[in-house]
């Protein structure tokens, strides 16, 4: 059981909660500068060098655990304008890994569509199709989030597409989205985008050099 309690005081705390709330919607909360216990950090790591579900070295120093979802606006905006910059910054030479959550909160479209992306993960394609998802967003709730267009992307980027549409379909598939939501909520996590960095939370699609800021420290952290 991930101690709760402890880091949902860290992503929500007391007078700020609204402020939390208001910066997922917006993308414009400021980052927080409090931290984890190193107890539950180190239960919502998972390290798993088979997860196709997250990007870089399983031995990174840090670790950003990403709470996102496929309809929301500023998730798109994060993934096309910030992620390809710290891929390149830092996954790459080593410093950070990404674990992507699936926190689907604004309704079945979101949820459909996160297990859309743990079908193209089957494939070990998870990246390619958020990276496909995101370039052409649709408007959340838009009614067009649906199976054919989940299928079409999975079309797209060059999936087994009866493959997909099994996995889609699969209870599993369903179940371990539905797990990773009740984790995101047990911790404090009420919108998207929100990111954990070595315990750390950041709130929102916030300015690239706020995540650079942020990995810097933790990687300085780490090493010392």
């Amino acid at each position: 059981m991930i101690a709760a309690v402890a880091l949902a005081v860290v992503l929500v705390r007391g007078g700020d909660e609204e402020a939390a709330k208001e910066g997922a919607a917006t993308g414009s909360a400021p980052a927080s500068t409090s931290t984890a216990p190193p107890e539950t950090w180190e239960q919502l790591v998972r390290r798993d060098p088979d997860d196709p579900m997250a990007l870089g070295d399983v031995d990174a120093p840090v670790v950003m655990i990403a709470y996102s979802e496929f309809q929301c606006p500023f998730c798109g905006k994060f993934a096309r304008d910030t992620e390809p910059a710290l891929v390149e910054k830092y996954v790459e030479d080593g410093t950070l890994r990404i674990e992507w959550r699936d926190f689907p909160y604004l309704g079945p479209e979101s949820s459909l569509a996160a297990q859309g992306g743990r079908a193209a993960a089957a494939q070990d394609r998870f990246w390619e199709f958020e990276e496909a998802m995101y370039a052409d967003q649709l408007p959340p709730n838009s009614g067009r989030l649906d199976e054919g267009h989940l299928v079409s992307v999975a079309e797209k980027i060059g999936l087994d597409v009866d493959r997909f549409r099994e996995d889609l379909a699969s209870p599993d598939v369903e179940r371990a989205v539905e797990e990773d939501f009740a984790e995101g909520q047990a911790i404090g996590v009420t919108g998207t985008p929100a990111f954990v960095v070595n315990g750390v939370p950041v709130i929102g699609a916030q300015p690239t050099e706020v995540f650079e800021q942020t990995i810097e420290k933790a990687a300085e952290d780490a090493g010392s």
